[in-house]
């Protein structure tokens, strides 16, 4: 683990003039500009990110909420940031680090993907959860403006304000108010983020026309683009689906009413054929929904959680379903780089990755966010499945 610390003054010579610089303000910029252009090398890649979000109750009352993260085109170095009360953050801008500025009054666990100013999904002490999807093409934030600046925090930051800062959606909706959505750069695309309550109140936030439109969400599952309202209207294209076997169906009563042809299912599950399997956001977001709802209500959190796992290995993406076969990246065992499960009543953040599918957990409730320091982890010390021998 490493703990953040700021590096010395040094005087540098710029043009004749010797100008005082603090390196970790240099090399935070320098990482700003690096990053951004990862980003945008990959950003008309649509195929890149894909992530699939679910939620679960169980019979206790306790909630789940669970997600795949998805990027298809290179190994990413993912880990998780464990952020104390009073911890102070500034957001990216097109300029730099010139953001709004932002102090933690709640202590969280994030994970985040190569950056660790960009967490993707994340809970806090109070039990608010929050997460980021990609949302390409449709939503349209509030232009870049020099003189908002400092209420300017980046689309992808958004996660760390709302934990750094609420216990409740209905606080978010309040605070929000006050800031202004940015992109460090219009080419990176857009984003839209699923909030979650331990009472079990999921919402949708999508930036539309410049505004910030929220959406109750009574599934709990989600997606990508295109926008919610569109996924829930899509649903109504496989009301015919349902669990368990179809019936028997007799054919050639009009002709031989004497002797039917009866047919009958081939299989378990045959009331969920025509059910899409490819990996689109409205098939994935389908898919979702109908496991998910017709996952059985198990005694206690912790089966939930296991039980969201075995779901989300139906979005599990095979490296090459998605590439042409020259351009297949190395060293990727699935696009699917992480899966998380966090339980809200317990305040557990479960996960697991492409290269070690053993599930971990970070526990919130054994951290003491008063003293602990703003420290980060990769989520795999080392990229290689264990495999536990029976036979020694």
């Amino acid at each position: 683990m490493k703990a953040v610390s700021l590096a010395p003054l040094q005087v540098r010579q710029w043009g004749g003039h010797s100008i005082t610089v603090n390196i970790c303000v240099m090399k935070r910029f320098i990482m700003y500009v690096c990053t951004l252009a990862a980003i945008i090398v990959f950003a008309g890649s649509h195929y890149a990110h894909a992530c699939t979000g679910i939620a679960l109750k169980a019979a206790d009352g306790s909630r789940i909420v669970a997600r795949t993260v998805e990027w298809a085109n290179e190994a990413m170095n993912c880990g998780y940031a464990i952020v104390p009360r009073g911890h102070v953050q500034k957001s990216f801008t097109p300029e730099g680090v010139t953001g709004l500025e932002f102090k933690a009054r709640y202590g969280y666990i994030g994970i985040y993907t190569d950056y660790e100013q960009f967490v993707v999904e994340g809970v806090n002490e109070a039990g608010l959860s929050a997460g980021l999807f990609f949302f390409p093409g449709f939503g349209e934030y509030p232009q870049f403006d020099k003189k908002t600046e400092d209420r300017s925090i980046s689309d992808l930051q958004f996660v760390s304000w709302v934990l750094s800062n609420f216990s409740s959606i209905e606080e978010v909706k309040k605070g929000i108010k006050d800031i202004r959505v940015i992109s460090m750069d219009s080419r990176i695309g857009t984003v839209h983020w699923r909030l979650s309550e331990p009472g079990g109140r999921i919402v949708v936030l999508e930036y539309k026309k410049g505004e910030p439109v929220f959406h109750e969400n009574p599934i709990g599952t989600f997606t990508n683009s295109p926008g919610f309202e569109f996924h829930i209207t899509n649903l109504r294209n496989y009301v015919n689906l349902h669990a368990g076997a179809a019936e028997n169906q007799l054919l050639g009563q009009g002709i031989k009413p004497e002797n039917p042809l009866e047919l009958s299912p081939l299989g378990g599950g045959s009331g969920m054929l025509g059910l899409p399997g490819d990996f689109t956001p409205p098939s994935r977001f389908v898919r979702a929904a109908f496991f998910s709802m017709s996952a059985p209500i198990l005694p206690t959190s912790f089966e939930m959680v296991t039980q969201a796992f075995h779901i989300l290995n139906n979005f599990d993406i095979p490296v090459g379903a998605q590439h042409k076969a020259d351009q297949i990246p190395q060293g990727l065992p699935s696009a699917t780089q992480f899966t998380a499960v966090t339980d809200l009543s317990t305040l557990r953040l479960y996960y697991r990755t492409a290269w070690n599918q053993n599930i971990r957990c970070l526990d919130l409730k054994r951290i003491d966010f008063s003293k602990v320091e703003y420290r980060t982890n990769p989520l795999d010390a080392c990229k290689v499945q264990p495999v536990e021998m029976i036979f020694q």
